[in-house]
């Protein structure tokens, strides 16, 4: 029996889709990552970095520990004693995307807004919603700021938002 080429490609593609797409339009799923010009941070307190363009404010430097996703969240929420403010909380991935900067390589973060940033898995805070897996979550590859998911009890690196 002979596979008709167009209709394999076509059911690939139907696959490739559905594992690529957010469902239910939720914030989730990987996405083309933004640049991060220059000019587009400042500093309002020592330890944070406050995003011009998305109104976000940053953890500066990363997590010194990987976390699982579930005690990455708790981190997040413990940092209002060290940051100040109240708030703080594990990136979506929509977010964390935004501070891609995919004219640099490993790490691909603005290095002067975010220092100290090492090229590695970073997690958000968005769960895959796709129903082969729903017990996976998204997170960000600094070394080149690649999308992916994993099994959230891995340890990865978290930076902090509010």
């Amino acid at each position: 029996m002979n596979a008709n080429p167009l209709r394999l490609v076509s059911a690939l593609a139907a696959v490739a889709l559905v594992l690529t797409s957010p469902a239910n339009g939720q914030d989730a799923g990987p996405s083309r990552p933004s640049n991060a010009p220059a000019g587009r941070y400042t500093y309002p307190a020592a330890g944070t970095v406050y995003d011009t363009k998305t109104k976000l404010t940053w953890q500066q430097t990363a997590s010194s520990a990987k976390y699982a996703w579930a005690d990455a969240k708790t981190y997040c929420a413990g940092l209002g004693t060290t940051l100040g403010g109240t708030g703080w909380r594990v990136p979506t991935m929509k977010e964390l995307q935004t501070v891609v900067d995919e004219t640099r390589s490993s790490p691909s973060i603005d290095p002067t807004a975010f220092t100290g940033t090492p090229s590695t898995f970073f997690w958000s805070s968005s769960p895959v919603t796709f129903a082969i897996s729903p017990t996976l979550a998204w997170y960000v590859n600094f070394d080149f700021g690649e999308a992916r998911y994993f099994n959230p009890t891995e340890t990865f690196y978290v930076r902090c938002v509010r």
